[in-house]
């Protein structure tokens, strides 16, 4: 069953640039991967600085890979000091 997930980012203004550059590789790096069936960025139109990743998977062990994958580590890493707050993430399996 396909995994469907939303995540959100709030970053800093002053960090806006860097961000996107952060993004650019894991959103690259991640479509590479097998079971990996989407994943776009895309930012609010009424909120600067905030992000969604929308994800799709093959399957929950498809994804339980990726959180192990050096471009995502990587990611967490180098985002965590430009944020402003914690990741939302949303999981869940299409019901109609």
């Amino acid at each position: 069953m396909n995994l469907h997930i939303i995540a959100l980012f709030k970053f800093n203004e002053n960090y806006l640039m860097e961000a996107v550059e952060l993004f650019q590789n894991l959103v690259k790096e991640t479509r590479k991967e097998e079971g990996c069936l989407q994943y776009d960025l895309v930012e609010d139109k009424d909120n600067k600085g905030t992000f969604f990743l929308i994800e799709l998977w093959e399957s929950v062990e498809h994804h339980n890979r990726h959180n192990g994958q050096d471009h995502l580590l990587d990611f967490r890493k180098d985002a965590s000091r430009i944020m402003e707050s914690g990741v939302e993430v949303y999981k869940g399996f299409k019901i109609y």
